[in-house]
């Protein structure tokens, strides 16, 4: 697999903007249904269901490749994928949010370690060099996603129920699929495990909904819900893609720390839209934004570097 930061970069950065959009859209389109796991399930649904179809046109056109695996491990992988990527996180994820104690916000927080865990994954696992941009990058977003969540004070004070459990199980299976989407990447194109991923999981949320006896809401979908569904399951379809795409050809920790501008993103079209009073901490943010700045810097080609160097 050729390592391609500067195109790497490119894709994280869409990834992060389509992230922003989703967070921020998500938070309207679930109250449509009262039921996170079968709204999830639906969208996920036309996530995969909108994959198929471009990879069908992008194959037809010559555009697209999928790879078809040709060994049991890489079964075995995009099994894995499906399982611990695109359908179990997702139940843990919400269900958590549903029995959360200590808010929103924290919950957030848990969910943004995920650089952390991915980091650690990714120099023990994949042999990845945590260089000292990259830990810097750590750092910076970290405190910053502290600051955001109300400070450390507010953070000490934060309980750890079944919900924080669930999202941070949700958060540790996320990490560990990046290190076997990664690992995957170096047989199999992106397009090949994003389908696992979202068409496999989804089977799997399917049967979830179904077993848990909450079935009827995804064929009783009126038009207003399939109007969200089919939006943040476009954005969710977007977002795969694209982070899948960048994971290929770029750094496990760079990538991941690049997706984390998803944040002011979201506060930014939060604070549009709602004109609320209480505005995003402002040093939380700008913390958030100089980690992803410094991250990306570590994606920049060799040469670029160089050049803005030479410029500064």
């Amino acid at each position: 697999m050729n390592t391609r930061p500067g195109k790497g970069l490119l894709l994280a950065l869409c990834a992060a903007v389509i992230s922003g959009v989703a967070v921020f859209v998500n938070s309207y389109g679930v109250k449509a249904f009262g039921d996170a796991t079968a709204y999830t399930t639906a969208k996920n649904l036309i996530a995969a269901l909108l994959l198929i179809v471009v990879t069908g046109i992008g194959r037809a056109q010559r555009r697209i490749e999928v790879t078809v695996p040709g060994r049991s491990s890489q079964l075995l992988g995009l099994g894995v994928i499906g399982l611990i990527g695109g359908s179990v996180p997702f139940v843990l994820f919400f269900e958590g949010l549903a029995h959360i104690a200590s808010g929103p916000v924290q919950a957030q927080f848990i969910n943004k370690t995920l650089v952390i865990w991915v980091a650690m994954l990714a120099v023990s696992v994949l042999g990845e060099r945590l260089g000292v941009l990259q830990l810097a990058a750590v750092v910076l977003l970290v405190i910053g996603q502290a600051v955001l969540s109300g400070g450390l004070t507010s953070l000490s004070r934060m309980s750890f129920g079944s919900g924080e459990v669930l999202i941070f199980a949700a958060t540790l299976l996320w990490a560990v699929e990046v290190v076997v989407a990664k690992r995957l990447m170096a047989g199999l194109n992106s397009w090949t495990v994003a389908l696992a991923r979202m068409v496999l999981g989804s089977v799997l949320l399917v049967g979830w909904v179904m077993v848990s006896g909450r079935g009827e809401r995804l064929v009783r979908m009126d038009a207003h819900q399939w109007a969200w569904v089919l939006l943040t399951g476009a954005l969710l379809a977007g977002y795969v893609a694209t982070w899948l795409a960048a994971l290929a050809v770029a750094p496990a920790v760079s990538v991941t720390a690049v997706l984390v501008a998803a944040v002011p993103i979201t506060a930014v079209l939060q604070e549009l839209v709602t004109h609320s009073a209480r505005r995003p901490q402002l040093a939380g943010l700008t913390l958030v934004v100089l980690g992803c700045a410094v991250a990306a810097a570590t994606m920049l080609p060799v040469r670029a570097r160089r050049r803005a160097q030479v410029a500064g």
